[in-house]
Order: C-alpha cells, then structure tokens, then sequence
C-alpha cells in the first residue's frame, strides 16, 4: 500500500470515465494505474518497479496503449471539466497562460540541447493551463527553441483539442508579430502581461502569471518530472499529462 494509490472514489471516477473492456484479466487494471502514480512520483526505473506491481512489460503496455488512444488526455479533460464545476466555476475554461519551463537532462540518449537565457542543458516543456494552474495543453521540444516559435505548435496542439479558450495571457517571451500571427491562424488573442520595474527588492508575483509558475512547482514535486528521463519527446508529455491527472484525482 502506497500513498499514491487510489482511492474508491478515484478508481470510480477513471472506470465511469473511461469504458474498459469487461473481461477476465490477471491483474486489476486499478493495479495498473497504481504502479503509473508510483513510477511519476517516485521516478523509478520501469525495470525497477516493486514485485508488489504487475510485471513491469504489462504496465508499460497499458503505459503504451493508453498513450496511443489518447486516454491520458480524454481522462485530463474529465477531470478538469469535474474540478472546474466543483469549484463552481464553467467547466470549459476561456481564459489559458502559457509559458515554458526548461529541466535539466537524465538521460544521455534522448534528444537535448542549451537554452543559454536560463543556462540548462536538456529539454524545454512549453504549457498551457487555465486560471486555476490545471493542464490543458503541453508539448515538449528541445532547449534552444525560443517560446515564440515552439508557441505555434502548441497552438496547434490545443487547437486541436476544440477547447473554449479566447484569451491567453503570456510574459513578454511571446511579443512581437506572433500574437498577430496566432489571431490571424487560430484565433487566440494573446495578452502580453509584463513585469512592473520595480526597485523593491522584495519578490512580488506577476499578477495572473503566477499561476503556471505554482503548476511548474507542482511538476518539480513529482520525481519523475524534476529531469527529463524520457528518451522520446511524446513520453515526456505523458509523464506531465499523468501528473496532472494525479493532481487532479486529489481534488475530487
């Protein structure tokens, strides 16, 4: 039993969520997701999973499978739409924020770069959250890519998701022609929140902006996401979509 198993309540939600196939199976599918919640949050080796789990090849295949037919992201979308009402707000957000956090390489296989503004040598997660600081939308690319340009693919990402955004509020990284072009594409207005200059050495957050910076601390707190362990981009973000599922699973 660990902390990060889940509930009835929890397991309740994925089952009504997401229609599994009714069958006789050796291991409970609940089991499976356990072991996911374990591998994000202790950031274990999949080899290395505890014998208390099913054999590491099966949950990597569910880990797959799951991936390839975008259950990680119908489950996110749920998942918010239910918090979201919770909190009684609408379900469906029409404001996002987005930016980028670079994390260091560990893995010496997988693709990496610099990114010489913020001197780290790995990959770069750009994000895309509502006001709450829950995920919507993440891509993950390497360092050295500027945010304006990573900016239009992940548009496209979140384009592709048909959610309700209109407005999206982002630091002074995404100036310039490119809230132009992504009005003029996708029809997102981008709202440039800058930093006040302020000679006050006390630390004031940006009013709004703040929040995506509480989602990249809710990241770090996953060992799994603290470095990039992932040899392929595409599993990079699933590991941030399962934290965020993780998160959420808390809140309901």
């Amino acid at each position: 039993m660990y902390s990060t198993d889940l509930t009835n309540t929890q397991w309740q939600f994925i089952k009504s969520s997401l229609i599994f196939e009714e069958r006789k199976r050796k291991y409970d599918l609940r089991e499976i997701w356990n072991a996911l919640n374990y591998i994000v949050k202790s950031g274990c080796q999949w080899r290395m999973l505890p014998l208390n789990f099913p054999k590491w090849q099966l949950v990597y295949y569910y880990y797959s499978k799951w991936s390839t037919l975008e259950i990680f992201d119908l489950l996110l979308e749920k998942l918010r739409n239910k918090v979201r009402v919770k909190m009684g707000q609408n379900s469906e957000a029409s404001l996002g924020i987005i930016d980028s956090q670079s994390v260091r390489w560990g893995n010496n296989r997988s693709l990496k770069s610099f990114d010489g503004n913020k001197k780290v040598k790995g990959i770069k997660r750009h994000v895309i959250v509502d006001k709450n600081g829950f995920l919507i939308a993440v891509m993950v690319g390497v360092a050295h890519i500027h945010d304006s340009k990573a900016a239009l693919l992940l548009m496209r990402i979140l384009k592709g998701f048909l959610c309700s955004i209109k407005i999206i509020i982002a630091d002074g990284g995404y100036r310039g022609e490119l809230a132009d072009e992504v009005k003029r594409i996708f029809g997102y207005a981008i709202d440039v929140v800058m930093r006040k200059d302020d000679k006050s050495t006390d630390f004031k957050p940006v009013s709004k902006r703040w929040v995506i910076e509480r989602t990249f601390s809710w990241f770090d707190n996953d060992r799994r996401l603290c470095r990039n362990y992932e040899l392929l981009f595409e599993s990079s973000e699933n590991m941030v979509k399962l934290s965020a599922i993780k998160l959420l699973l808390n809140k309901i």
